[in-house]
């Protein structure tokens, strides 16, 4: 008997070549498109649409779960509570947490399905150092997506199947999706937040906010005023352009205070730190985690992996401290731990 799969849908090439895949290694696929967000650029008639035609031209089953509920808790409530408490969130790894492996996880037990899947380019193996199933990066390094599955459950890895693992340019799956002659082989892909209309996300936190952003001083480190801020919604760290003040030279954010309501100032050299400090840690791999662990360390998507050293705290934080000094280290974004090269050994949010 064929084993089940449900697999995510979202009406993207990803996801519609995964399926596709997926049915032709013999498994029986199941689609499933989660209605997280009515009317986002992720959940709209279009997107139903697409990913129903593309079950169909498949040959498997297709259906809608209502998820609206929990994505308000878990992905936009989160979104908007970090945005007031000055921190910078990462909404898609809310989403990949608590929805695509947590939520659907759930009903493919509900419905007797052992595995799920999604589009996402990574990949599980069982690996015997371990003696468990382990999440590693795919072989695109620049497509790889496992910055964004650090908090996934650890349970659920060894039901997890990313067909996509080991394709290397987005180009090749696209000419998957043309031989096949699916509708959705030249869908560009969705870049912004999914739940902010036109990626405005600070008109969003605007209509949101049950406490309005208030203007305040805009400061150097040592105090000194040097203008005022028109909301702390409106900054993140590292920005330059928009401070709307002058100075001898050039001036970034080093900080927001939410307490007093101050925007900290500094020259570029000022964005420079060493170290940092994470909560909410979720690992991955069981190893020894009572003494210092040497790791490489991601501190966004976009950034180059950097050589560190990972120090546990007894008091769910941990501190990581860099061999090279890093850039605009952001509270709320993720920072992930890498082992051996290629293995996810967690990660947690940057305070």
């Amino acid at each position: 008997m064929a084993k089940k799969v449900l697999i995510g849908m979202s009406g993207g090439v990803d996801s519609s070549v995964s399926a596709l895949l997926l049915k032709q290694a013999g498994y029986e696929v199941i689609g499933v498109t989660l209605s997280l967000c009515p009317n986002g650029s992720c959940c709209n008639v279009n997107t139903y649409n697409d990913a129903k035609n593309v079950c169909k031209a498949i040959g498997i089953e297709h259906f809608i779960l209502d998820a609206t509920s929990e994505f308000q808790k878990y992905v936009i409530d989160d979104f908007i509570n970090s945005y007031s408490n000055c921190k910078t969130p990462n909404p898609c790894i809310e989403c990949n947490k608590y929805l695509k492996f947590n939520f659907m996880y759930e009903k493919a037990k509900e419905l007797g399905i052992e595995y799920i899947a999604t589009g996402h380019y990574a990949k599980v193996e069982y690996l015997e150092k371990y003696n468990q199933y382990v999440l590693k990066k795919s072989d695109s390094e620049k497509k790889d997506q496992t910055y964004f599955l650090y908090s996934i459950d650890k349970e659920v890895l060894p039901h997890i199947i990313f067909p996509l693992e080991q394709y290397k340019d987005k180009e090749m799956v696209r000419q998957i999706a043309r031989d096949n002659g699916l509708i959705v082989a030249e869908k560009s892909d969705s870049q912004e937040v999914c739940f902010v209309p036109d990626d405005d996300y600070v008109g969003f936190l605007n209509r949101e906010l049950k406490e309005k952003p208030r203007p305040g001083n805009i400061i150097l480190r040592d105090g000194t005023i040097l203008g005022k801020h028109t909301g702390l919604i409106n900054y993140t760290v590292g920005q330059r352009k928009g401070l709307g003040i002058a100075y001898k030279e050039p001036l970034y954010v080093l900080e927001l205070r939410a307490k007093t309501n101050e925007l900290v100032v500094g020259t570029e050299n000022e964005l420079y730190s060493k170290e940092l400090y994470a909560n909410e840690l979720n690992f991955l791999l069981d190893i020894d985690l009572s003494k210092p662990v040497e790791i490489k360390a991601k501190i966004r998507y976009r950034a180059k992996e950097a050589e560190a050293v990972l120090y546990p705290q007894q008091n769910g934080k941990c501190k990581v401290e860099f061999a090279e000094s890093q850039r605009a280290i952001t509270p709320g974004q993720s920072v992930v731990f890498y082992i051996d090269n290629d293995i996810v050994l967690g990660g947690g949010k940057i305070v």
